[in-house]
Parts: structure tokens; C-alpha cells; sequence
């Protein structure tokens, strides 16, 4: 798969990173991608991928399945982005989804995006719309509700969405759960630019702190996470992240890259 960031000017591949897509593309080029997305209207799932997802999608066909049906599939984690240039298939840098999504919405205000927001607390997608709203007066919100449903629920969420009009929809629920929300009701919602931002609201909100930039910078802000909240994070990042490098290693000892 091949995109164009100007007329003429292709950007790279698509790689494929032991069976998982992801787009060889940089921060700018990811969003001027999504402007393209909304522009042409037809729906598209966004994808952030991090070692956690790697590693989970090898023993859950339906999360592997929406993942390759993604048309927009970023690096998210900073493990992915080494893994690849140690793979012999070097991506341009990191595309953190927290900093994806506060950057669209900025740029919703100033381009006439109508963004819709799903997730986390009540109180919380709450202070991300006064956040923005007050940050950006002219900024239309087509909606928003709190992550807390079942699946019974989802018909009636999927229509409220579809009727909202909107042309972005950030969903802040807990994987696998976001990524299989937005894989089944993709073409129910018709909403060009769909992405799950996982804690982005809690960040915006003040609810939880992101690492000091010197920490993300070296790739290590999963650990500041962990040592945030040791109980809940403590399966996800180290048995999580040992799965991933061993899967890592084994493809770079046996010479074969997913799929093989």
C-alpha cells in the first residue's frame, strides 16, 4: 500500500511486522493522512499498535482480523518502532496516540471538524470537551458519551453516533474492547475517521500524568506507567513486553517475519 503526502511524492510502505501492518509513516505524514480520510468521506479505522497488541492479536483471531482491516495502522509504542529497525524494517518514528489525538483535536477547531467522543467516566469525557471547547471556542462537538455499556447497548450508540454527523470518533475503552467496537460497527456509524485512544481522556482530564518527555524519549514511558499503577499494569507490561521480545528475538534468530 502506497500513499501520496503531495502530488507525486509517495511515501513509504506499508510494512509487515511478524504479521502485523503497519504504516511506515511519521507523525505529519499520519495526520495529513487522516485530513485525507475525512475528506473523502468513506469510514476508516485507525490502529495504534504497541507490543501489547502484537502480542495479543496472536492468540485472538478477531482482533487480528480488525487489525489488518485497518486502513490507517500506526506505531504507537516505542518497543514497536525498535523491533522494526532490528527486523530489517525501520519506521520513521513513533506516532504516540495521546499526542495524535490532542493534535486532531486542535485541528478540528481551526478545520471544521466535528469530532465525537466515547469513553472513560462521565465526569471525565466531560472535562476533555471543557478542555477543548474553552482551549477552542469555535470547535464543534457532534457529541459524546461515557464508556460504560454493554453490548446490548451498542445498536443504541452506534445510531446515536451515525445521527451526530460527525466526521471524527475518538473511543477511550479498554482494549481489545475499543478495537472490536469500532471493527463491527464501522459501517453502521458512518464516521470517516474512527480511532481509539485508550487513557488519552484520562491525560487530558488530569486524571493521570503522562511520563516526563526524557523518559518517553528513551522508550520507557511503559514503565512509568507500571510504576504508577503496579497492580493493574503489572501482567500487561512484563509478562506483555517478555511475550513480545521473545517473539522479537525468535523471528530475528529464525530469520522469518510474521506470518511465516
Amino acid at each position: 500500500m502506497m500513499y501520496e503526502d503531495s502530488p507525486g511524492a509517495a511515501v513509504p510502505q506499508r510494512i509487515d511486522l511478524m504479521g502485523i501492518p503497519i504504516d511506515a509513516l511519521s507523525m505529519e505524514q499520519t495526520l495529513e493522512r487522516v485530513a485525507e480520510i475525512i475528506a473523502a468521506g468513506e469510514p476508516v479505522q485507525h490502529m495504534a499498535i504497541n507490543a501489547g497488541k502484537v502480542v495479543s492479536s496472536a492468540g485472538d483471531a478477531e482482533l487480528l482480523r480488525v487489525i489488518r482491516g485497518c486502513g490507517l495502522i500506526s506505531a504507537d509504542g516505542a518497543g514497536v518502532v525498535y523491533a522494526a529497525r532490528f527486523l530489517g524494517q525501520p519506521l520513521p518514528e513513533r506516532v504516540a496516540g495521546v499526542d495524535m489525538f490532542t493534535t486532531l483535536m486542535d485541528r478540528a477547531a481551526s478545520r471544521g471538524w466535528r469530532p465525537y467522543l466515547l469513553g472513560a467516566k462521565r465526569e471525565v469525557v466531560e472535562a476533555v470537551v471543557r478542555h477543548f471547547t474553552s482551549r477552542h471556542p469555535e470547535l464543534e462537538i457532534a457529541g459524546y458519551r461515557d464508556g460504560y455499556f454493554g453490548d446490548e447497548d451498542e445498536p443504541a450508540i452506534a445510531a446515536a453516533i451515525r445521527a451526530s454527523r460527525a466526521d471524527m470518533l475518538f473511543v477511550a475503552i479498554s482494549s481489545p474492547k475499543k478495537e472490536k467496537f469500532l471493527g463491527r460497527w464501522m459501517p453502521e456509524l458512518g464516521v470517516p475517521f474512527c480511532m481509539g485512544v485508550g487513557g488519552s481522556f484520562d491525560v487530558v482530564a488530569g486524571v493521570a500524568k503522562r511520563a516526563p518527555g526524557p523518559v518517553q524519549d528513551i522508550g520507557l514511558e511503559w514503565a512509568w506507567r507500571l510504576a504508577q499503577e503496579p497492580r493493574r499494569m503489572w501482567r500487561r507490561y512484563l509478562v506483555g513486553n517478555t511475550r513480545f521480545v521473545a517473539k522479537v528475538l525468535r523471528a530475528r534468530l529464525l530469520g522469518y517475519r510474521l506470518g511465516d
